[in-house]
């Protein structure tokens, strides 16, 4: 062997070498991407009790869990303060968080964009469509279907707004037997202008109350989470979250273009189509219950990618983690920021996420320049 060849593999110049290091560096990350998925784990556990233990009527949690696990008298305020008020809004809180920031790892991936975000393909814009009908409307014209679903109105038409949006988006995007990702993303924004000029002329026609109701839900808040409320998105998200998380290797794979992913073996077109469908549940189930919240499916997955990397298997698991975190956060902070009032999530979640996207903005600018 010569010296050149001696020295070339030494340092990594050669096949073997580049496939070791290779080996080693793809250790290095799933490895990583596991101890960052158990530090946000037990985030998650921190945050929730946390959740628990604060907001404008003071309860002693620690008390609470010790006369739950070894028996004892439980203040009926306390009982009814964790279990009534608190415990459901924890819940739905995590679901909707995990849900809209997969959500927003799949359209990344889908898109291979980091900036793509839920709302691109318009099931929050037929979602708010459909809340702003029932909300206006619901004493007149729809008052015989608003008598007969009740309290489950406003939810049920914001979750059937979203799917009609979603599936009206999905016929515009086929092309004989194809699903083009450049249509979708201009029907998805041609439909939400659409939709939001709908929206518009029933606000003109609103009273201030309405228009109040209105404005409160688009902004989004957990406020009138229930067990009942919670127990019905859930099967939804959480089917979303499942259906996400079998996509992990087509995700992967399609980042190498969709020629490539067809190559491979991959269905493409199937794979647009599951992912399309659950966004649309995860998204759709999540403004339903909990309104318009906006950045979590872009803050979240972003941060993610920079801590782990792009492996849409470890991915999506940490979304999932983070995103309930987060949501539980904004949550507490509108909760406590001006008690005992209550900030709406949305305005919340747009404090942190606007910096935050201008943030990627600039940086991607930065990359591009060369600076």
């Amino acid at each position: 062997m010569s010296l050149a060849s001696l020295s070339a593999e030494d340092a990594g110049d050669t096949p073997a070498a580049s496939s070791r290091a290779g080996h080693a560096g793809a250790g290095d990350r799933r490895r990583r991407a596991r101890l960052v998925l158990l530090a946000l784990a037990g985030l998650l556990v921190v945050v929730a009790l946390a959740s628990l233990s604060i907001g404008a009527v003071g309860v002693t949690l620690g008390d609470y869990l010790h006369a739950r696990l070894f028996g004892g008298e439980i203040p009926l305020r306390d009982r009814l303060v964790i279990e009534v008020i608190r415990l459901p809004r924890m819940v739905l809180g995590m679901l909707v968080g995990a849900g809209l920031a997969v959500a927003g790892a799949v359209m990344q991936g889908l898109f291979r964009n980091p900036l793509a975000d839920p709302g691109l393909i318009g099931v929050s814009a037929g979602s708010s469509l459909g809340v702003a009908a029932f909300i206006v409307l619901g004493s007149t014209v729809l008052s015989p279907v608003s008598a007969l679903l009740g309290f489950h109105a406003v939810p049920l038409a914001a979750f059937a707004g979203g799917l009609a949006a979603t599936f009206c988006l999905y016929r515009l995007g086929q092309s004989q037997g194809q699903t083009s990702i450049a249509t979708l993303l201009l029907a998805g924004i041609a439909l939400s202008a659409i939709v939001f000029a709908c929206v518009g002329v029933l606000i003109f026609m609103a009273d201030d109350q309405q228009i109040r109701d209105l404005n409160f839900w688009q902004l989004g808040s957990l406020a009138g989470a229930t067990w009942e409320k919670t127990l019905a998105a859930a099967p939804l998200i959480l089917a979303s979250l499942a259906g996400a998380r079998l996509m992990a290797g087509g995700l992967n794979a399609l980042f190498l273009g969709e020629a490539a992913a067809g190559h491979m073996g991959l269905d493409v077109e199937r794979l647009k189509t599951a992912a399309i469908f659950c966004v649309a549940g995860a998204v759709g189930a999540s403004v339903a219950v909990a309104g318009g919240i906006g950045f979590v499916g872009i803050v979240v997955p972003h941060l993610l990618r920079l801590l782990m990397g792009p492996d849409h298997r470890y991915l999506l698991p940490g979304c999932a983690l983070l995103g309930a975190s987060l949501l539980l956060v904004a949550d507490t902070v509108a909760r406590v920021l001006v008690a005992p009032a209550e900030l709406p999530i949305g305005i919340v979640m747009a404090l942190v996420g606007g910096p935050f996207f201008l943030w990627i903005l600039l940086r991607r600018k930065g990359l591009i320049a060369g600076v």
